[in-house]
């Protein structure tokens, strides 16, 4: 790609380094940006220091938050004896745009993956545990994707937390098969933890 500015062409290569951008949609970012306001670039930049410098980590349930606590685990409304486990934030959002969830979340920030050198220790596991084990928790639902990944990470937890004697279930099969959960669309994401299914009907079968 011949670019005739070495700054344009090093704000081209940063952009490209974002999920799913490549260097012609970069180009095209770029060149919007060269057409804005100072204003707005400087409104944009701040708004990107912020991410870095200012967002949190739920110290509950390690979702992205303004605070150390965020809105959903501060929420005296919602039940804190039920946790949803998920992958990542986008899960999150996920779930919460279905509006048939009303407890509470806990995430992993990952899945157990061998291959990709993923280990327990490298996911927010044994704080669940903790968390599960202390707290008046009644059940816990598996809300990974269904995925080898996701089916080993939830038999790992299960069989960290089996001796509490607190009900655990899974999403119904609506998600289909090797789906991310972040992808699934809202009814269908709805429906399925509204018909969730005990978790040791998964493996029994």
């Amino acid at each position: 790609m011949n670019i005739p500015s070495k700054i344009v062409e090093q704000a081209v290569e940063e952009f490209s380094t974002l999920p799913g951008i490549g260097k012609r949609s970069s180009l095209r970012f770029v060149l919007h940006l060269l057409k804005q306001d100072p204003e707005d670039l400087e409104g944009l930049a701040s708004a990107i220091m912020k991410l870095k410098n200012d967002i949190k980590y739920c110290t509950q349930c390690q979702n992205i938050a303004d605070s150390d606590i965020c809105e959903i685990c501060a929420n005296p409304n919602r039940d804190h004896s039920l946790i949803c486990v998920v992958e990542d934030v986008r899960d999150v959002m996920a779930i919460e745009n279905t509006l048939q969830f009303k407890g509470v979340y806990h995430v992993l920030g990952g899945l157990i993956s061998p291959m990709d050198g993923i280990g327990p220790n490298d996911l927010k596991i044994e704080e669940l545990v903790k968390k599960v084990s202390q707290n008046k928790t009644t059940e816990v639902i598996f809300a990974l994707s269904t995925t080898m990944e996701g089916d080993t990470t939830n038999f790992y937890i299960y069989k960290k937390i089996e001796s509490l004697g607190i009900k655990t279930s899974i999403l119904s099969r609506g998600v289909s098969v090797g789906d991310e959960l972040a992808y699934a669309d809202e009814l269908t994401l709805g429906n399925s933890i509204l018909n969730r299914t005990p978790f040791e009907m998964s493996f029994q079968r």
